[in-house]
């Protein structure tokens, strides 16, 4: 059986004074997974895996959600056509604040849509509500236990028991991918509080329902509204976070909130400026085929050309292993597509560990203006890496490894040309 992995959040605002609660819940008797076959999408047996082979970094055993290929199994699919059941639930000491479909229109059409950018079409998300009004639960929200931390036993796994219970008169649960509920938000307190908003994934151990374990569900409570004005833009960005952990995705920020990451991937920061997933992430959950990606393994020096990663087609990635578990990749970030709040375009270069978990710093991105303030204001934004990339002219280098990646110049349709160095 899987695991039970629980991914916890919190807001940006918190992140230098609350700590970080990272819990793995294992079965009795459950071991963490090893290498596996990829059910997070294609990547796994598409052509030309040998050749890429010294940057596909290895799953790394007993890591939670281990960024290497392929992802272990037991998470949702991340190509073709998605089913995602869809349910607005309210309690009896906190009853829904107008109707269900206005809470649902928080979220949607603006999560399918973000994915159908960020993956070139090759995800259709489908949210379906087959129960267009509030489902109330039997039990008041307090008697559960929900809060910040805690385990799916036993709070979660009644509330999941309750959930099936009202809705399977009318719901088909075996027909979709994944199960999002979404909490009134006067259950529970404010997100500036403490956020709640969770994901339990790759967890066959769930309870079940119409013969299928609800091992991938992602909780949304609460509105991750600041009051800066931002909220009517970003507050949907929450789903897309969760639902990234349902395709097999880890935390990026830390106990020190986005300053690894920091804007370059909503799973590390989701209450700013918008922003596209990582090339690495893209490869990972089968959106960028083998033939886009270069792997700079040999010794000597190598050039590249690289094409936004916004945009589709054409190279996206360069990967310079270091070891079976680490290595850094390189692309190009522009103003395009998910990436519309990118306020300096150019080569992002960011190290990925496959034996680090989720929430631990698994990606962290070089910043090619160290100290610099950053170059953008919107609020809820990791300033100082939002001018991380490199630009033409700027070298990042690596002397213990002896890596140097350097960008060499753009081209006039906004694609950069970079040169690596193995010594």
């Amino acid at each position: 059986m899987q695991p039970t992995r629980r991914r916890i959040r919190r807001p940006l605002a918190l992140a230098a004074t609350t700590a970080l609660l990272l819990t793995v819940l294992v079965s009795a008797g459950t071991a963490l997974p090893g290498p596996a076959p990829a059910s997070a999408g294609p990547v796994a047996a598409a052509p030309g895996t040998a050749l890429l082979g010294p940057c596909r970094i290895a799953t790394t055993l007993g890591v939670q959600m281990s960024e290497g290929l392929p992802t272990a199994p037991g998470y949702a699919r991340s190509t073709g056509p998605v089913r995602a059941l869809t349910l607005m639930i309210d309690f009896p000491d906190a009853r829904g604040e107008g109707t269900a479909m206005s809470r649902f229109r928080e979220f949607f059409p603006q999560t399918a849509d973000w994915f159908r950018t960020s993956s070139y079409g090759r995800l259709q998300y489908h949210a379906e509500t087959p129960i267009p009004d509030w489902l109330r639960m039997p039990r008041p929200f307090a008697s559960y236990g929900i809060e910040r931390g805690a385990p799916y036993e036993p709070g979660y796994r009644s509330l999941v028991e309750d959930i099936v219970k009202a809705a399977d008169p009318r719901v088909d649960f075996s027909a979709y991918d994944l199960v999002n509920v979404l909490v009134t938000p006067n259950a529970g307190p404010s997100a500036l509080d403490t956020v709640l908003s969770v994901t339990f994934s790759g967890n066959d151990d769930a309870p079940y329902a119409d013969g299928v374990p609800l091992s991938n569900t992602s909780f949304v409570y609460s509105r991750q509204d600041d009051g800066s004005g931002s909220y009517a833009e970003t507050g949907y960005r929450v789903l897309p976070h969760e639902n990234g952990h349902v395709f097999g995705l880890p935390d990026l920020y830390t106990a020190d909130g986005g300053g690894t990451v920091g804007h370059w991937d909503i799973m590390s920061e989701d209450w700013g400026a918008d922003n596209d997933l990582l090339g690495w992430h893209k490869w990972k959950l089968g959106w960028l085929d083998n033939d886009q990606i270069r792997c700079a393994s040999a010794p000597g020096t190598s050039e590249h050309l690289l094409t936004p990663l916004a945009l589709p087609g054409g190279p996206k990635l360069v990967f310079v292993p270091l070891s079976g578990t680490s290595g850094y990749a390189v692309e190009v970030r522009t103003r395009d597509g998910n990436d519309e709040a990118v306020c300096e375009p150019g080569v992002l270069v960011y190290r990925v560990d496959s034996d680090v978990d989720t929430g631990h710093g698994p990606v962290t991105v070089s910043d090619a203006d160290r100290s610099s303030g950053g170059c953008t204001r919107r609020p809820n934004v990791h300033a100082e890496l939002s001018d991380a990339p490199y630009r033409p002219g700027e070298t990042f280098t690596d002397r213990a490894d002896g890596i140097r990646i350097s960008v060499l110049d753009e081209t006039p349709d906004g694609a950069f040309r970079v040169r690596v160095t193995r010594n």
